[in-house]
């Protein structure tokens, strides 16, 4: 039975760290850490790192291996860490999910296991994966809903994982209607969801927040915009973490649906955070017109990320 806690470990803006890139395609492993100092910097109450939006699928197991060293060992627990092990092998994701611990992780956060557009797995599987993931860790599980698995999770089924697999207790919800399912969950589950958070780039946050959402896993390029609301949010100033939403809501829209992972290395990049902002082939590099949009809706804003390298 999952151990119920009255107040979460982890609650705020835990934003996607980007995996940086040299323009020959390596690790960049000093700019990873510019990138981690600046997301700390800009107000990050914690970091993911190896996620979808971190190009995770594109990385090889050794490279993997040293960025998540690379990251623990810098963070070096100013803010805590999550680290996305998703792999569609139970053993294989216990296995990573065991050495993130070990290193220094605060979380792990794991996809249901899929493959391509047709291997996917039924509920009883999806219960046995978490089991063994569970299994072989003593920190949280965040479970990661989001459509690119393919996989429907009902909010009964994860309400069911949550009171009867120890360590599920996180839930990122990033599918249609997350306002909806996210009151779902805590309405079953009750303190056995510690975590509800929003996700997708924030583009749901204001409605996930209404919804009880108590975390948002956003894009890593400007957490100090996202803060404006969820600090208001938090203060019970509701009209003004509107208000902040909506003035955020031009550039959180433009990640969300036009620049996409590349968002938070062009910002980070202009800034003089990072030498280099391309993403790895045979992902497209964004077009120039694409960006200077980006660029130009940042720079109404005056995010960190424009001036922290500078």
């Amino acid at each position: 039975m999952n151990t119920i806690n009255a107040k979460p470990r982890y609650r705020g803006v835990f934003p996607v760290a980007p995996t940086i890139f040299d323009e020959r395609g390596e690790l960049d492993l000093d700019g990873q850490r510019r990138c981690l100092d600046f997301m700390i910097d800009a107000g990050s109450e914690g970091i993911c790192i190896l996620a979808n939006f971190s190009e995770q699928f594109t990385l090889s197991d050794d490279e993997r291996e040293v960025l998540m060293k690379t990251a623990l060992e810098h963070v070096a627990g100013r803010v805590p860490v999550i680290v996305t092990t998703t792999h569609f092998s139970s053993r294989v994701c216990a296995e990573r999910s065991r050495r993130a611990q070990d290193m220094g992780a605060a979380m792990v956060m794991v996809m249901p296991p899929y493959h391509g557009a047709t291997f996917r797995v039924a509920e009883r599987g999806i219960r046995e994966f978490y089991q063994a993931v569970s299994d072989a860790i003593d920190i949280p599980i965040m479970i990661q809903d989001a459509p690119v698995a393919g996989t429907p999770l009902s909010a009964p089924f994860l309400v069911s994982m949550a009171k009867e697999i120890e360590q599920v207790s996180y839930f990122k919800i990033e599918v249609p209607q997350a306002a909806a399912k996210l009151r779902e969950l805590i309405a079953l589950g009750g303190d056995a969801i510690e975590g509800p958070w929003d996700g997708e780039e924030a583009i749901t946050l204001m409605a996930d927040l209404d919804a009880g959402a108590t975390g948002a896993m956003t894009g890593g390029g400007y957490p100090d915009g996202i803060r404006m609301i969820t600090d208001a949010y938090a203060q019970g100033d509701t009209a003004r973490a509107a208000d902040e939403y909506q003035r955020w809501l031009p550039l959180i829209n433009y990640e969300n649906r036009q620049a996409g992972l590349a968002t938070a290395k062009i910002l980070m990049k202009e800034g003089g955070v990072i030498r280099c902002d391309a993403v790895r082939h045979p992902l497209p590099q964004v077009q120039p017109a694409t960006r200077d949009g980006l660029l130009a809706i940042a720079r109404r804003l005056e995010p960190l990320v424009l001036r922290w390298g500078r």
